[in-house]
């Protein structure tokens, strides 16, 4: 038997055993390393090197921090009532106002988990009040919504995409926008039929005196993505520089603006943000190891030269892709396709001449969708604890929205331009 088949099997067997990814990942490496009579030292190497190399991961504990904040304070509230004052007088209008409210926190969390887990709950009791909507379609429709999160920037994802493909984190983020605000309309075109077809009620009218005052409150939570990307697009800071001024601009409109922050919830955002770091860095740490296993034996190049063999055009590469994507989204947690996938596939999109912003998106927006796709579908498991419905209701109530989602997906992938107009035009060449 060989190293790399010992080091496959480790993975496979310990992962059943239900150790934790990351930790899997070292010891599968380390496996690799003692069977084939290389240096063992060389998995905390390969760890050390990446981690301490990479100052772009600084960005992906601050954007949770910004959004711990962000739910600890009572910004979430403020933006609900300024969204329904956009869209709550529509049919179904609640079911809207949890989409656009998802859109705007999208620009300020970069965290899909973070936000289904921090506003979800409001947005569910606010739809099911009264009987108004099934949990079930709020739970399902909260769910949907929140896969924008890390589509539209910032994104922890795109951080981690960037990572394994050296792409333009900047560019990344501004080819998100576009695809971003395609799935809200999915999603609100999914809605309002469903609105209609069950009579879904019209929200109260918010009287024309309180329009000043609810737009007042929001401005501080809606200047923060205006923020972030005038200062990246202006040259001012970096995306890893931008998640620092994230996080320090949501604890200074929470607590000093809002005053709504108080020093428990402070300690509980910053707890709870350094578990989640924890948890993704573990997953870093185990990805960057055994990807050292993947590039001695020489996978990327041998998938590359599989696929060459094909003779796939890019196109149907992309929909290979897509296929391969959407099927593992079913099984895996989206930041282990990202580091252990996703860089077995990037070399052949190199060789077939695909942009490296167009791949990243498409490959985060596969992502995104593997969140709510059953049977594994994480944030369905989040959604329906928060609610107390039956996961499968609310699987049955997702199903009109991936279908309108995977539509969107496949515009992307057959048009490219849908993805790079907005960064050509801030002079992106790729």
């Amino acid at each position: 038997m060989t190293p790399f088949t010992l080091s496959i099997l480790a993975l496979l067997g310990l992962s059943l055993m239900g150790l934790p990814l990351g930790l899997t990942m070292i010891v599968a490496a380390i496996i690799y390393l003692g069977a084939a009579g290389q240096d063992m030292s060389i998995a905390a190497e390969q760890v050390l090197n990446g981690l301490n190399g990479s100052y772009v991961l600084l960005a992906v504990p601050l954007f949770i921090f910004s959004a711990g904040l962000m739910n600890a304070g009572s910004l979430t509230d403020r933006l609900l009532r300024f969204c329904n004052l956009l869209v709550g007088r529509m049919r179904g209008g609640l079911g809207h106002v949890n989409i656009v409210q998802s859109v705007i926190f999208a620009g300020m969390s970069g965290s899909a988990i973070a936000d289904a887990a921090g506003s979800g709950k409001v947005q569910i009791e606010m739809m099911a009040r009264g009987g108004a909507y099934p949990a079930s379609y709020a739970a399902a429709l909260t769910a949907v919504t929140a896969v924008i999160g890390p589509i539209i920037p910032p994104s922890i994802p795109m951080v981690l995409y960037a990572l394994v493909a050296d792409a333009s984190i900047g560019y990344l983020f501004l080819a998100g926008v576009i695809p971003g605000l395609l799935m809200a309309s999915a999603q609100m075109g999914i809605n309002s039929w469903m609105a209609h077809r069950h009579d879904f009620p019209i929200a109260e009218r918010v009287p024309l005196r309180e329009v000043p005052r609810l737009t007042l409150e929001a401005l501080p939570a809606l200047l923060m993505p205006v923020i972030l990307l005038g200062g990246i697009y202006g040259g001012v800071m970096t995306p890893t520089e931008a998640a620092a001024v994230a996080a320090a601009y949501a604890f200074l409109i929470a607590a000093l603006f809002y005053r709504s922050l108080t020093l428990r919830q402070t300690y509980s955002a910053v707890v709870d943000s350094a578990r989640s770091t924890a948890a993704i860095g573990m997953l870093i740490a185990g990805a960057l190891a055994f990807n050292y296993v993947i590039t001695s034996e020489n996978v990327p190049n041998a998938v590359r030269d599989l696929l060459a063999g094909w003779n796939l055009s890019r196109l149907e590469f992309l929909l290979v892709v897509n296929l391969i994507l959407l099927v593992l989204g079913c099984l895996m947690e989206g930041s282990t396709i990202l580091l252990v996938v996703v860089p077995v596939l990037v070399p052949t999109a190199q060789a077939l001449g695909v942009d490296m912003v167009h791949f990243g998106i498409v490959v985060v927006v596969n992502i995104m969708i593997g969140l709510v796709t059953p049977p594994y579908g994480l944030l369905l498991f989040i959604v329906a604890k928060l609610s107390g419905a039956p996961i499968s209701a609310v699987v049955r109530h997702t199903l009109p929205f991936l279908a309108a989602m995977l539509a969107a997906l496949m515009l992307m992938t057959f048009v490219p331009e849908i993805v790079l107009w907005l960064p050509r035009r801030f002079g992106y060449q790729g």
